[in-house]
């Protein structure tokens, strides 16, 4: 149950905090209105909240997982509004953040 719980909250957090930085972004470096930046700060606050709705009691597991989660949102919110196109080295490395978030979250306690 933890699983199905945790991977929409991780999905949620990553749209709320990669769009934000994304809209913060597009104010500052591309010269959309000044409102943008501040619906980027509204999601970057909303991210802040989404983390805590995580089963997993600590702090420093869930945000290191979501670190992970992150490198693998970022490439792909660049290839579907950026136009971005990743490198096999790309490819690979968000391959290993996500075998890393699994061992993360997920892992035996002992």
């Amino acid at each position: 149950m933890t699983v199905l719980r945790s991977v929409p909250l991780f999905a949620l957090a990553a749209l709320a905090e990669i769009g934000g930085a994304w809209l913060v972004w597009q104010a500052v470096r591309e010269g959309r209105p000044w409102w943008w930046a501040g619906l980027g700060v509204m999601a970057l606050g909303a991210y802040g909240f989404v983390a805590t709705l995580q089963p997993d009691a600590s702090f420093g597991r869930v945000l290191a997982a979501y670190g992970g989660v992150f490198v693998v949102g970022s490439l792909l919110w660049g290839v579907a509004l950026d136009g971005f196109r990743p490198t096999t080295a790309d490819v690979v490395g968000a391959a290993i953040c996500v075998l890393g978030v699994g061992v993360i979250m997920y892992g035996p306690r002992g």
